[in-house]
């Protein structure tokens, strides 16, 4: 219905339906995302006339030619370096010993290791391999399905793109035009919401099915475990210490911020002698193929994003969605459909590009405040990718244990509900969202 009030309001033809056709065959041939978004905005931009062909060049180059880009591909190289120095070990003991008085203790330290991870890396997908290498065999053995302790990887993981700093932040901060550092410190009471929602969720899983035990210790006991845990690791929490501490004071930028945290964990890893000189051609040939990937991406945008409004897609958008209901509360709530069925099939910096310049119109004709938009947004895109059974999370944890994607999927739908919840505290409460903003955001 909503597709057909569209065509009428906006007179669609073959320069906008010949590049979304080309674009669903790419995907389906499996061409890589950057690619199938390129081609679709070159067909689109010769056949709307949007933009002449000899000026697509400078487009590109200027669609990344962002000083915040930067931050991107050095939070990307701390993860990496995270791992191979052995200090995201560190944090998983510190979370097990906070965990360790209450049942079901080494899953919620899962899913708060997953927390601190997604406070450096800034990616969900990374944050899911990396964590699940560690912690579903131990989950296993700990006396969770292996099934369940997949799904609980794989949704503490979507945290990656929710906590900040974000690389899903910064990207929607370039195409809306908003401070990343603001979206930041929006997402931070969001962000732990989720994180906070997943934890409360595996207590109640656990309690319902024993699955593991634990818990009976004393308070002496506890807080000795705890002071030696913290004690043999606590040069871990620099790292996350600097970015959050220079990026909320004002005192660094996010890609300083950034900067700083590269070089702190790699002279970590040399201190430690957990980390060689050998070891850095692989680590940035790594970092380098998902900055690959979505770099290209980000690009294409802008000539993307061009072509569509000269077409007058997001427009046609508003008026159409509009035309169904003029309910605020019900275009919020198909907005998040929207969001999270795209979650499913496709990553967060395409969906960002393709999307937020349809939708912020929609968000700005209902009065939506834009922040609350934009961690609106990146929450339901987070959802996404537990939900069943499509979930790009839920194939990252399949790809590393081997497990079936269906058994993974059915384990997921508590921990989607419980994040849908939150999504739609954040969409129908904007102080949830700007509770931490200065009066000019509200």
């Amino acid at each position: 219905m909503l597709w057909n009030q569209l065509d009428q309001s906006v007179i669609l033809g073959w320069d906008f339906y010949g590049p979304v056709i080309l674009f669903v065959v790419f995907v389906a041939l499996a061409v890589p995302v950057w690619a199938a978004i390129g081609a679709s905005a070159i067909l689109m931009l010769v056949w709307s006339g949007a933009l002449p062909l000899s000026l697509v060049g400078e487009k590109l180059f200027s669609g990344i030619d962002f000083f915040a880009l930067t931050a991107v591909p050095l939070f990307i190289l701390t993860g990496d370096v995270l791992v191979r120095t052995g200090l995201s070990r560190k944090f998983l003991d510190v979370a097990e010993a906070l965990t360790q008085f209450a049942k079901g203790g080494f899953g919620s330290a899962t899913v708060l290791v997953c927390g601190m991870f997604a406070a450096i890396s800034g990616s969900d997908a990374a944050g899911a391999a990396a964590v699940g290498r560690m912690t579903i065999d131990r989950l296993v053995e700990s006396g969770y399905p292996r099934p369940y302790a997949c799904a609980l990887v794989a949704a503490g993981a979507c945290t990656g793109i929710l906590i900040p700093p974000s690389i899903a932040y910064i990207i929607i901060g370039l195409v809306l035009g908003i401070s990343a550092s603001t979206l930041f410190l929006a997402a931070l009471i969001p962000g732990v919401a989720i994180l906070l929602s997943i934890l409360a969720t595996n207590v109640i899983m656990n309690r319902l099915n024993g699955w593991e035990g634990g818990g009976n210790i004393s308070m002496s006991e506890y807080f000795s475990r705890l002071g030696t845990s913290l004690k043999s690791g606590w040069y871990a929490f620099l790292v996350p210490g600097i970015i959050f501490y220079g990026i909320f004071s004002g005192r660094l930028t996010p890609t300083e911020a950034g900067a700083t945290a590269v070089v702190v964990t790699i002279l970590m890893g040399f201190f430690l002698k957990t980390l060689k000189l050998s070891d850095f051609p692989a680590m940035l040939v790594s970092s380098a193929k998902v900055n690959g990937v979505i770099l290209p991406i980000i690009a294409f945008s802008a000539p993307l994003a061009e072509a569509l409004a000269i077409i007058g897609v997001p427009q046609g958008f508003v008026s159409a969605a509009t035309s169904v209901s003029d309910n605020p509360m019900v275009l919020i709530f198909m907005m998040i459909c929207i969001l999270i069925a795209a979650g499913c099939v496709m990553e967060t910096t395409p969906n960002i590009v393709i999307l937020a310049p349809i939708l912020k119109p929609l968000a700005d004709d209902i009065g939506m405040n834009e922040i609350q938009f934009c961690i609106m947004m990146i929450t339901a895109l987070g959802v996404g990718f537990i939900t069943p059974p499509l979930g790009l999370n839920l194939f990252v944890v399949a790809g590393i244990t081997g497990e079936s994607i269906l058994k993974i999927a059915y384990r997921a739908v508590p921990f989607v509900l419980c994040m849908l919840i939150v999504t739609l505290m954040i969409a129908y409460m904007p102080i949830i969202s700007t509770a931490l903003l200065p009066d000019i955001y509200k």
